[in-house]
């Protein structure tokens, strides 16, 4: 098991190669990546920032919870903080495991669990020089939605 906070652009290969073994027929890789349109915005670039020892303490704990229920140790993560521009990774999550379906679904476990629980926060910037934080984990009809379900 591995996971780092990092501030260096991620080296994909090294992370897949931190969960390959002779035992595992499949290797999974996600891969998040600085899009250049989001909710109709020209998007140049995104800023993350975070709580690092927090941050760091709790993608332990999540990784930790992946590969107990994902049956493998085989589980590697690094979230970069920083800016970041338009196609560059700011996550990488790789799982090996005997199962191809086993390793998707720890994979998937990772980042839904980063998204909900992990201090990162990101704030968008745009081609027309704005700047404005985003939620990571919810669209703006589910935003609207929860503060329906909050009253």
């Amino acid at each position: 098991m591995y996971c780092a906070i990092v501030d260096h652009p991620i080296d994909v290969t090294a992370i897949v190669e931190r969960v390959s073994r002779p035992a595992n027929g499949a290797t999974v890789l996600f891969l998040g990546n600085v899009r250049e349109v989001n909710e109709g915005r020209s998007v140049s670039g995104i800023e993350y920032t975070g709580y690092r020892s927090m941050a760091e303490r709790e993608l332990a704990s999540i990784v930790e919870e992946a590969a107990a229920l994902g049956d493998t140790n085989d589980v590697a993560v690094e979230h970069r903080l920083g800016e970041l521009c338009v196609g560059e990774c700011s996550v990488a999550i790789a799982v090996g495991h005997p199962h191809r379906g086993r390793a998707f679904e720890t994979a998937r476990y990772v980042i839904e669990e980063l998204k909900r629980r992990v201090p990162i926060w990101k704030r968008e910037h745009y081609i027309d020089g704005t700047r404005e934080w985003v939620s990571a984990t919810t669209q703006p009809s589910e935003q609207l939605a929860d503060i329906g379900d909050e009253r």
